[in-house]
Formats: structure tokens, sequence, C-alpha cells
């Protein structure tokens, strides 16, 4: 199965696409989508949407995984990454895939075995857990690729997001 993981936020917006049988995860491509905070919301939100759109079209996953919104003290902060998410599970609905959606606690637990494990733990086991050589380069990319990793974990124990 190929699965898209999305790591949503509003200036980085990291992807992860892998194959999986739910126990062996084979790294197919990982990035980020980068948006400038110099231009509108919406034309972030645009931007976001448009790529996401490439990269669906070019590695045609089944299914897609993306992290649940996650309580934050700036409500700023929070409204855009609510927004993000929202364009987000667009493109992907548009592009009729089914959607898990798990929480960073879970995403950890899965990856890490951990769920209040810290970010750099999480992007430490992501080369491990896909047989890599070295590390992904971009935190994002690898949170992107965890989410993907848990999805794909998630739906071989027959657990549903």
């Amino acid at each position: 199965m190929r699965i898209l993981g999305v790591d949503c936020g509003s200036r980085i917006t990291g992807y992860g696409v892998i194959e999986s049988d739910g126990l062996r995860h084979r790294l197919i491509e990982a990035g980020t989508i980068h948006t400038s905070e110099r231009v509108s919301m919406e034309q972030r939100l645009c931007s976001i949407g448009r790529r996401l759109r490439e990269v669906i079209a070019e590695f045609k996953p089944d299914c897609a995984a993306v992290e649940d919104v996650f309580f934050s003290a700036n409500a700023r902060s929070a409204i855009k990454l609510a927004e993000t998410r929202g364009v987000v599970l667009f493109v992907l609905a548009d592009h009729g895939l089914a959607v898990g959606e798990y929480s960073p606690a879970t995403v950890k637990q899965s990856v890490v075995g951990y769920g209040k494990a810290e970010k750099g733990q999480v992007q430490f086991m992501i080369p491990s857990l896909l047989d890599l050589d070295g590390p992904i380069a971009s935190a994002d990319a690898a949170d992107a690729l965890a989410v993907a990793i848990c999805h794909a974990t998630r739906i071989s124990l027959g657990v549903s997001s």
C-alpha cells in the first residue's frame, strides 16, 4: 500500500510517501512545502494545496494520514494550523483518498514506542524504520513520514484512526 503522510504547517508543511505492508516500510519520497510569511494567508494556503495536488498526481498514494490539531497556547498559531489542515484535508478528500487522523501521542507511540517522545527522537527513528543510510534532512518531512508509518501500522493491526 502506498501512503501519503502530511505534517501540516502554515510556514512549512512536510509530506512523505511510503510503500508498506504494515510491517516493512520503504521510502518513496519526502519533502516540504515552504510558504512565505510575506504573502497573505490565502495565497499560502493556495500554494500548499497546489503543491500537495502535484505530490498526489506524481506519487499516486492509495490513502493518506495527517496529524490531529494539538493544543497551542498561541491562538493565532492554532488558527493558522487549523486553516492549513483544512486545505490539506480538502485536497486529500478531493482526490478520493481515505484519510487517517492521529494524535501526536499516537504517532510518537507508533514510531518511538513512547507517546511523549521528543521531536528529535522521532526524527532519529525514521531512518531505522525505513532502512535508510542517513537521516531525513527536514524534521517536518520526518514527522510526515512518521504519520504515514503510524497509519500503515494501525491499518495492519486493524485499528482505525
